[in-house]
């Protein structure tokens, strides 16, 4: 029995985290045990943006087996993305320039702000009155 050879990479977004698995193969996308046109209902936005990698590299000859948690499908398209152009750097080393430049490689700090006390949201406050 043969050993199956992946490269691994953790993608996060918001409040969602993506655990890559990148191999050789055919171009097929699988998220949480489905198709990724099955797990994001056929929305083609999504479905571009996981294709960035492939096309910043010019090259989609690897299988994409990702285990995604938290958020929604924005956020966890963001991650899956970060995760599938780090893992496609560390197994190929000549790539991350070119991935850098399409800016891949970065993650996205931007969280959603904690409600704080005695304001109606982050920031929104009552309205001020003078008299």
């Amino acid at each position: 029995m043969a050993a199956e050879h992946y490269t691994y990479a953790l993608g996060r977004r918001k409040s969602s985290t993506a655990k890559i698995r990148l191999t050789n193969g055919k171009g097929n996308i699988t998220v949480n045990g489905k198709a990724a046109e099955e797990y994001f209902a056929g929305s083609a936005m999504f479905l571009n943006e996981l294709q960035a990698p492939f096309k910043a590299i010019e090259d989609s000859k690897y299988d994409v087996s990702a285990v995604v948690d938290g958020g929604g499908h924005a956020g966890q398209v963001d991650a899956i993305k970060l995760g599938i152009a780090k893992a496609l750097a560390e197994k190929n080393e000549s790539l991350k320039g070119t991935l850098r430049k399409a800016e891949l490689l970065g993650r996205d700090p931007r969280e959603k702000e904690r409600k704080k006390f005695g304001l109606k949201g982050a920031r929104k406050q009552r309205q001020f009155t003078k008299r």
